[in-house]
């Protein structure tokens, strides 16, 4: 037996059936928490580069496709030519959703709008992904996600008053979008399950919207104030203090303790109990209108200790505070192994290198990684074939 046609451990998952149509994270991003909750992922790729993720490589590996590409299936074909889109339109028939990130009015010049895909598959699942929607102003604009962690507000509220904003390290909207559409993919097979009359559901997400929505009421809050949110490091607009702080040894702990019995256990170790009746630090509203004052307080006793005297001094008080975290002290981590946060994955030149586990346990396991990530059309013989039976 071919090994990619052996049995495959079955996930919640497993009766759907979803093609891909996507390049880079996002699409990548909803398929891949998909895949790994069971469901059957028809990657579809070009010809002879596959997609863009592949290129994105350390050491030569593509760390990023052996990640968002695991328990999924590769299908190479050329969408350019009439074999190619014959080939797509036997999968779509056999998909319940279909996820594609072309700019808006691609999938129509393709010939496949959504009246041709109901004549296809009349329950279809369509999920589109774009930079600012299939609709308005912007539907035309290019829309990678550094574009939308600037103009969504992010990037202005991120980083240090007095210094340039910040850009995260790492595809934030195009995360936050994947994981939204997972979710909306999953209503929508519900509907879809439930009966009724047949119809082509068409999900509408941009990039833009979804990442606009996690950063919690700032647009409540400036319609009530009408002041515009000012960058403020690591601490937060709503409490004091919440900051990190560096060690005798010079690393950094990080602390929270907006709550006031966690405060006043904080003041009672620093030695200064008098603090919480010091007008400056008493209420709330206070401690934000004097948090350098307040920092600089904490700041002077966790300079005295090294990390690991900061980390059983807040554990002994249970304070909510930790150390900062790099991925080298993370992969040592005990917290890591014993919640088997950690599995080990080939590399396509015979190494390992770990990658995260699913995020979540399910009845007390967590779902097992049930392949690696495929090399580019590895699963054509099992797709193809199967149209032309």
């Amino acid at each position: 037996m071919n090994p990619d046609d052996a049995p495959r451990p079955a996930g919640l998952l497993h009766d759907l059936t979803v093609l891909d149509l996507s390049r880079l994270v996002s699409g990548n991003m909803l398929t891949h928490v998909l895949a790994d909750l069971g469901a059957t992922v028809i990657k579809v790729e070009p010809p002879r580069k596959g997609d863009e993720l592949r290129a994105w490589q350390r050491d030569g590996v593509s760390t990023y496709w052996l990640t968002y590409a695991r328990n999924k299936d590769s299908v190479e074909l050329d969408l350019r030519s009439a074999d190619g889109m014959a080939a797509l339109r036997g999968l779509i028939a056999r998909a319940d959703v279909l996820v594609e990130n072309f700019r808006p009015g691609t999938l129509e010049r393709m010939g496949l709008d959504l009246d041709t895909l109901a004549g296809i598959s009349p329950r279809l699942v369509v999920v589109r992904i774009s930079g600012w929607g299939q609709t308005g102003l912007f539907a035309d604009k290019g829309g990678f996600g550094s574009l939308i962690e600037a103009m969504s507000g992010f990037a202005a509220m991120n980083g240090f008053a007095d210094r340039p904003p910040v850009l995260p390290p790492f595809a934030m909207a195009d995360s936050v979008a994947g994981l939204y559409g997972a979710s909306l993919a999953l209503a929508a097979v519900h509907r879809q399950r439930a009966g009724g009359p047949a119809q082509v559901q068409e999900i509408d997400l941009s990039l833009f919207e979804p990442l606009f929505s996690v950063l919690g009421p700032q647009a409540a809050e400036y319609g009530l104030t009408g002041e515009r949110p000012q960058r403020a490091g690591s601490r937060s607009p709503t409490h004091a203090p919440r900051n990190v702080y560096r060690t005798s040894d010079g690393r950094w702990v990080a602390l929270s303790a907006g709550m006031e019995a966690t405060l006043a256990r904080l003041f009672d170790g620093i030695g200064a109990p008098e603090a919480l009746q010091d007008p400056r630090f008493a209420t709330h509203e206070a401690r934000l209108r004097n948090v350098e004052a307040l920092d600089d307080l904490i700041q002077q006793h966790l300079s005295r200790l090294t990390l690991a005297e900061a980390l059983r001094f807040f554990a002994e008080r249970d304070i909510t505070a930790g150390p900062v975290c790099d991925i080298a002290d993370l992969l040592g981590h005990p917290y890591m192994a014993d919640r088997e946060l950690l599995v080990m994955q080939p590399t396509p030149d015979g190494r390992e290198v770990p990658v995260h586990a699913p995020p979540y346990k399910i009845n007390g396991q967590r779902p097992p990684i049930r392949r690696p990530a495929p090399s580019l059309g590895q699963d054509n013989a099992r797709w193809l074939a199967a149209r032309a039976e």
